[in-house]
C-alpha cells in the first residue's frame, strides 16, 4: 500500500494527482453526487408541493453525510457552525453527527505503527491493548504501556484516509467552484471555505501537528490550578501515530460519579468555561472541540483536556474586536455592535443595517424582569444564526469554532445544572 504523495493540502498538487485517473474520480464522483443530487430533488419536489419538511430533510442529510464517509462527516460537523450557510434547524441537526465508524484491521494498525516507528509494536511497547478502545473517523486508539512504566494511549490513522480525504476535497472545491460561478446570489466563498476546511482537516490528520498542539495548550494552560494536559511521548510519535500520557477520569457529564468521587460537577463546569474564556481572549489558541468525550474529571478532581487536533486561533486585533463586541453587548449598543461585525469581518461596510440592529436588539435584549447573563447561550446563538442566515452575513472560521465550543460548553453544563448560565460566568456583572 503506497502512501498518498501529498501531506499537506495543495489543491493544485492534488488537482495534478488525480487529473489523469478517470476511473477513480469518476466512480468516486457517482457515489458522492447521486445521492447528494437526489437529496437536492427531494428540496426542489418540497417547494413544488408546498410541504414543510425541514425537519426530516435536515435529517436525512445528516445520515447522508455520515454514509458518505470521514470527509462528509467533517463537513458535516464545519456546516453545522456556518449559519451563513445553513438555517439552523440543518446546523442543529449537523452538530450531533457522531465521529464514529468501524474500527480497522489490528494487522493494519500495528504495521502503521512499525513503518512509522521502525519496530514491532510489541517490542516499542511493554504492552499494548489487543484491540482498540476506541474508533473514530480519521484513526483509532489502543491502550498501553511503555517500558519506562508510563500508561499511554496510542493513536494509529486509517488506512488510506488521507488519499480518500483529497479525492473528496478535489471534487467538492470543484462544485464550489461551480456553484459561485452559476450561482450570483451566493454570498459566501465557498471555494475559500472548502480550502479553510481541508487545511485543518489535513493539520488533524498530521499527528506531529497534533503533538505540537497539544504541547502549546500545555505551555498556554496547563499551568493553571485545576487544568491537565496529557504529555507527548515524541519518541513514539509521527505522522500516522500519536502516543500521548493516559488518562483516567471520569466523564464530565456522569454527574452520578463525578459526585461520587467527591466533586462539584458545577464548579468543574465553571473550571471549563473560564478557561475556555482564557484560551479565546488571552492567547487566542484555543480547543475547536470541548466534547464530553474529550473533557475528563481526573483522580485529583483537575479537568483534563483530550484530543488536540482540532484547534484553533484568535489573531489579537480579533480578541480586541470580541472584547469591544462584548463592551457594546453589555451596554446594550447595539448600533456599534453592529459596526464591531463589520471591523471583525462578518459584514462589508456598505451594508444597511436598517434591518439588523433591530433584529441584534431582538436577540439580546432579555425578556422582562431578567439580565442579560440569565439567557440561555444556546437560545440566543440559535437567533442569531437566523440573522445571520436571513441578512449578508460572512461568518469567519474563527468565530463558527468559538461559537460551536462555547455551546458544547453549555449544552454540556445544561446536563449536569438545568439552571447553569453560561453568561454568567463569561460576562462581568
Amino acid at each position: 500500500m503506497t502512501s498518498f504523495p501529498v501531506d499537506r493540502y495543495d489543491p493544485a498538487a492534488i488537482a495534478r494527482y488525480y487529473r489523469f485517473r478517470f476511473l477513480q474520480v469518476w466512480w468516486r464522483f457517482l457515489g458522492i453526487f447521486v445521492p447528494l443530487l437526489g437529496f437536492g430533488l427531494g428540496l426542489w419536489w418540497d417547494r413544488q408541493t408546498q410541504k414543510n419538511r425541514t425537519l426530516q430533510r435536515a435529517s436525512q442529510l445528516r445520515e447522508l453525510l455520515t454514509r458518505l464517509g470521514p470527509a462528509f462527516i467533517k463537513i458535516g460537523q464545519a456546516l453545522s457552525t456556518r449559519p451563513d450557510i445553513l438555517p439552523p434547524i440543518y446546523m442543529d441537526e449537523l452538530s450531533h453527527l457522531q465521529d464514529q465508524l468501524p474500527a480497522f484491521d489490528n494487522a493494519i494498525a500495528f504495521r502503521f505503527i512499525r513503518e512509522e516507528l521502525g519496530a514491532n509494536p510489541r517490542e516499542i511497547y511493554a504492552e499494548i491493548s489487543d484491540r482498540p478502545i476506541a474508533a473514530a473517523s480519521l484513526g483509532q486508539v489502543y491502550k498501553g504501556k511503555l517500558h519506562t512504566g508510563e500508561r499511554v494511549a496510542i493513536k494509529v490513522q486509517r488506512p488510506d484516509i488521507v488519499a480518500g480525504i483529497a479525492l473528496d476535497m478535489y471534487l467538492l472545491r470543484g462544485l464550489a467552484r461551480l456553484l459561485m460561478r452559476t450561482f450570483r446570489f451566493i454570498r459566501s466563498d465557498l471555494t475559500g471555505i472548502m480550502d479553510e476546511f481541508a487545511t485543518r482537516i489535513f493539520e488533524e490528520m498530521d499527528y506531529t501537528s497534533e503533538g505540537r498542539n497539544a504541547e502549546r495548550f500545555a505551555e498556554y494552560y496547563g499551568q493553571l490550578p485545576e487544568i491537565h494536559v496529557p504529555r507527548i511521548y515524541w519518541q513514539y510519535t509521527a505522522r500516522r501515530v500519536l502516543t500521548m500520557e493516559w488518562i483516567d477520569g471520569i466523564k464530565l457529564t456522569d454527574i452520578a460519579a463525578v459526585k461520587s468521587a467527591g466533586f462539584d460537577s458545577r464548579h468543574i463546569i465553571e473550571v471549563g468555561v473560564q478557561c475556555s474564556l482564557q484560551q479565546l481572549l488571552d492567547y487566542g489558541f484555543f480547543h475547536a472541540d470541548p466534547h464530553p468525550g474529550n473533557l475528563l474529571v481526573m483522580p485529583d478532581g483537575k479537568l483534563a483536556y483530550l484530543d488536540f487536533g482540532m484547534m484553533s486561533e484568535v489573531s489579537a486585533e480579533q480578541r480586541y474586536g470580541l472584547i469591544e463586541a462584548i463592551v457594546h453587548l453589555v451596554n446594550r449598543d447595539f448600533d456599534a455592535l453592529s459596526r464591531d461585525y463589520v471591523r471583525l469581518g462578518f459584514l462589508s461596510d456598505d451594508v444597511d443595517f436598517n434591518g439588523i440592529i433591530p433584529a441584534l436588539a431582538m436577540v439580546f435584549n432579555p425578556p422582562p424582569g431578567r439580565s442579560l447573563t440569565e439567557m440561555d447561550f444556546k437560545d440566543m446563538t440559535d437567533q442569531l444564526s437566523q440573522i445571520m442566515y436571513d441578512y449578508p452575513f460572512r461568518v469567519p472560521a474563527y468565530y463558527a469554532l468559538i461559537i460551536r465550543s462555547l455551546v458544547t460548553l453549555e449544552g454540556i453544563a445544561l446536563g449536569v445544572d438545568r439552571n447553569f448560565k453560561v453568561l454568567s460566568v463569561a460576562i462581568p456583572t
